[in-house]
């Protein structure tokens, strides 16, 4: 498995001059993200909540592309939390123009085993963590001519996912999260979100592990390979650009064709 990124770059103007925040933005598709939002020139917030290093790796790679990056710790499942990012994002760059909300986890057991804790924890972080994100800086986002949010979901909010009920319920609430969003907040801003299936990242090396559920897992997948990171990243770009101006309330599937949604 790689994370290989995807030979098509950017164009240095696409968001030139505006301010993004990425949540979860320490590795995996919120690292991704953030690269490919420098790369198109915006100045770029980096939200995680434990592992400075790799947010420092994140940063970097962004500066690399002759942006400005900062970081900033916070639980974004809270509404303190969310707002210092906001507030990060309003004292270093004056402006906020672009949200990603992509924090989450995936843990889950058969409904008769899952505790409390384990259901309060995924809700909190997949979906709460997009109500305080978008409520922190929407008042922000409205002071510019245009703004664009994108949530991270899944086709589990879409199909369901068996031991994995709490992680559905989370990825199916952003989903109708969003279109309310869309429908709330234009036309200034457009809200979107992306559903990937599976994604080549740290979070699911250990399930494939057995190479033959990996093997029945590709063989399920009509293109018959998983996203890299990178392949969300330049989706969620997409949608965050004036590529889609006309596009609001949508859910991208990101899935090879495995999952099918009208």
């Amino acid at each position: 498995m790689n994370e290989l990124p995807v030979g098509v770059e950017l164009p240095a103007t696409l968001f030139r001059g505006k301010a993004a925040i990425v949540t979860g933005a320490s590795r995996g598709v919120g690292r991704a993200t953030a690269v490919r939002l420098a790369e198109g020139g915006a100045n770029v917030v980096i939200n995680y909540l434990s592992n400075s290093a790799e947010a420092a790796e994140t940063a970097e790679l962004c500066a690399g592309k002759g942006v400005n990056a900062i970081t900033i710790a916070a639980d974004v499942s809270e509404f303190a939390g969310a707002k210092a990012v906001a507030q990060a994002a309003l004292e270093n760059f004056g402006r906020i123009d672009l949200l990603v909300c992509n924090a989450g986890i995936w843990e889950g057991a058969p409904i008769e085993e899952m505790d409390e804790e384990v259901w309060n924890k995924v809700l909190n972080t997949n979906l709460k963590s997009a109500w305080a994100m978008t409520k922190a800086c929407v008042p922000a986002m409205k002071k510019q001519p245009s703004g664009s949010i994108v949530l991270v979901s899944s086709t589990a909010g879409q199909r369901g996912e068996a031991n994995y009920s709490n992680y559905a319920a989370s990825k199916g609430g952003q989903i109708s999260f969003t279109k309310a969003l869309a429908s709330e907040l234009c036309p200034k801003i457009r809200v979107n979100c992306v559903a990937p299936g599976w994604i080549e990242t740290a979070m699911v090396r250990p399930v494939f592990e057995d190479k033959e559920y990996e093997r029945q897992v590709l063989e399920a997948i009509p293109l018959r390979r998983m996203a890299t990171t990178d392949d969300v990243a330049l989706s969620i770009c997409f949608l965050l650009s004036d590529w889609s101006r006309h596009i609001t309330g949508e859910v991208l599937n990101i899935n090879g064709g495995s999952v099918l949604c009208g």
